[in-house]
């Protein structure tokens, strides 16, 4: 039997008992569905974190020299305790790096964690957990930010520990209406007066959290009302992303110059990118695929089982119908190629339908939560291909049975 003559066959018995064929592929529709719909949601994460949360944390064509790393999450105990035995980043550091990167734009000392959070206050007016940063003044070139009014601090600010601050765009909004109407103005943090003297301009959201909710410092002022952090970072920003692997290795080298460490001694300190974030962000993702393909598995076998058994029983109905093809001719071959073709059919329409119930249903997380979904071509090919493999696999029985039944019991059967 040729393979379209036992496709068009397929086709005609499954038009024939539409709801027992949609009945039949429910488990195959949901399975694949909860995988696509999975999948899109992991790989637009994953897609959000490499084009928008990774640059925005460390820098476009930046890195820092932190304490710890970014995926310090994934270290056992022991390396922890190692870990927690570093030097801090001190400011004393910052010259021993920008000496070694003469063609660096911008070289910056920020705090780290822990980011302590501060209600915000100005007469009348109050907006609670803002986060409180200190920073130096080429800090703003590192994030790229822009200003929506006012300017950035000064080398002045920061030696003289001026009662400054700078304010992200929800904050001058909430307190002041409108970042023109910010500047010069005295706002209170803890119990601290700052005068404002710039207004950083709107970056957005990212998963429903704003990243204009904060006051900026100048360091010396945030160490003075909080203390020095225990993850100091220095951020580098290079003038283009081929230059930042050259800088990490000689910013490494003037590290271990400014700490003092001999050859062959480990560093206590890490350079990172934005690599390292989205790394980290995949190994916790790969969590989640070790789990997905267990759950979807448990839903495949079972739509698996319940396929061949409707196959079976479809052998049996059509018990006289195969003695009748036999008899006029039709060989093993044909008999049993009628019936896998009937089952991978059957079982990749419904990969293609879970397939379109998983966008969907990826489509609706994108709508309803700050989640992003992304359906990557990959997914859909492994969709179909799990529903036509499932077909193939839980189908060869049904089709053995039918392919070897006698012709003259088969034209017997009632």
């Amino acid at each position: 039997m040729p393979v379209f003559e036992g496709l068009r066959l397929a086709i005609q018995t499954i038009v024939a008992h539409k709801l027992r064929s949609f009945f039949t592929l429910l488990g195959i529709i949901v399975s694949v569905g909860f995988l696509v719909a999975v999948v899109a949601v992991i790989q637009g994460m994953n897609a959000y974190v490499r084009d928008n949360v990774a640059g925005a944390i460390v820098g476009t064509n930046a890195f820092q020299i932190r304490r710890t790393p970014i995926s310090v999450g994934l270290v056992d105990d022991e390396e922890w305790r190692q870990l927690q035995r570093r030097p801090i980043i001190a400011p004393e550091d910052v010259p021993f790096v920008a000496r070694a990167l003469p063609d660096a734009q911008a070289v910056a000392l920020q705090s780290g964690w822990p980011t302590p959070q501060a209600d915000v206050k100005w007469r009348n007016r109050t907006v609670g957990d803002v986060l409180i940063f200190g920073v130096t003044p080429p800090y703003v070139v590192v994030q790229d930010y822009a200003f929506a009014a006012g300017e950035a601090f000064s080398d002045v600010d920061v030696r003289e520990r001026r009662p400054v601050a700078m304010l992200g765009w929800d904050v001058a909004e909430k307190l002041f209406d409108s970042p023109e109407q910010a500047i010069g103005q005295k706002i209170r943090v803890r119990t601290s007066q700052f005068t404002v003297k710039g207004v950083i301009a709107a970056k957005g959201t990212v998963l429903g959290q704003s990243w204009d909710g904060f006051v900026m410092l100048p360091i010396t002022s945030f160490e003075a009302m909080y203390g020095r952090r225990r993850t100091t970072v220095i951020s580098v920003k290079m003038a283009s992303a081929d230059a930042v692997a050259g800088g990490m290795a000689r910013a490494e080298e003037a590290m271990r110059i400014a700490h003092r460490l001999r050859p062959g001694e480990g560093n206590d300190f890490t350079v990172d990118t934005a690599e390292g974030l989205i790394t980290f962000w995949q190994n916790l993702t790969r969590v989640i695929f070790t789990v997905v393909p267990a759950v979807v598995a448990i839903g495949i076998v079972v739509g698996g089982i319940v396929i061949m058994n409707i196959m079976l029983m479809s052998v049996r109905e059509r018990t006289r119908e195969i003695g009748i093809r036999k008899s006029l001719g039709a060989t093993h071959r044909d008999i049993r190629r009628q019936f896998l073709a009937e089952s991978v059919t059957l079982t990749t329409i419904g990969g293609a339908l879970g397939l379109l119930a998983g966008f969907a249903l990826a489509q609706l997380v994108q709508l309803v939560s700050p989640l992003p979904a992304l359906v990557t071509w990959w997914s859909a090919l492994l969709a179909l291909g799990l529903g036509a493999a499932v077909g193939l696999v839980f189908g060869v029985y049904p089709a053995t049975r039918a392919a070897r039944l006698d012709p003259i019991v088969a034209l017997r059967y009632e």
